[in-house]
């Protein structure tokens, strides 16, 4: 057999595959993503131009679309401060206290909470860090969510790029075999 000609078969065999393991991967995700019944909330912006509020999580689009109303809404839960900026006021929040006397905020110390409890100035740090604290929670979970499904989407687009370069090695098997094939009958005539 010919170069030409296996080099054809093999570029179409690896086609083959790929393709399959892209539908494969894309179809494990979907069904993942499916399972998890994450209904795209009702305030969700379009994804380009795609409708994607109250619809189940189960592609790309909607995928997107939950991870981005998760950031609204935890950025709006935490008065559009970040993880990171919420992190800063609750260490300048200890930091007062501390200037103030107080080590630990949260502490269930009698005494601890008795000299909290009298100084309205405390009160205030310890109300504001509970706030910061919940604040920062809120943060991290929604990224963490978003993270996740932003994962789902990017393995949705390596699935598409593994399909189309299967599609490609399809095309580039044919052609291979098709001139291995013209280049014998060539020879026979």
């Amino acid at each position: 057999m010919k170069p030409t000609k296996i080099v054809g078969i093999i570029s179409f065999v690896a086609g083959l595959v790929m393709i399959v393991a892209g539908a494969v991967t894309w179809g494990v995700v979907t069904s993942q993503l499916k399972d998890e019944r994450i209904t795209v909330a009702a305030d969700a912006a379009p994804v380009m131009g795609i409708k994607v509020a109250g619809k189940n999580v189960a592609g790309p689009i909607t995928a997107f679309g939950q991870a981005e109303i998760i950031k609204h809404h935890a950025t709006a839960g935490s008065d559009g401060k970040t993880y990171a900026e919420l992190g800063a006021l609750q260490t300048q929040a200890k930091n007062k206290a501390k200037e103030l006397g107080v080590d630990d905020l949260t502490s269930t110390d009698a005494d601890v909470v008795a000299k909290i409890e009298a100084s309205p100035e405390l009160t205030q740090l310890k109300a504001d860090l509970a706030k910061y604290t919940g604040q920062r929670t809120t943060q991290m979970n929604g990224a963490f969510l978003r993270t996740s499904l932003f994962s789902s989407v990017i393995t949705y687009g390596v699935a598409a790029f593994v399909v189309g370069m299967g599609l490609m090695n399809l095309v580039y098997g044919w052609g291979f075999f098709s001139v291995a094939n013209r280049k014998e009958r060539v020879a026979a005539e």
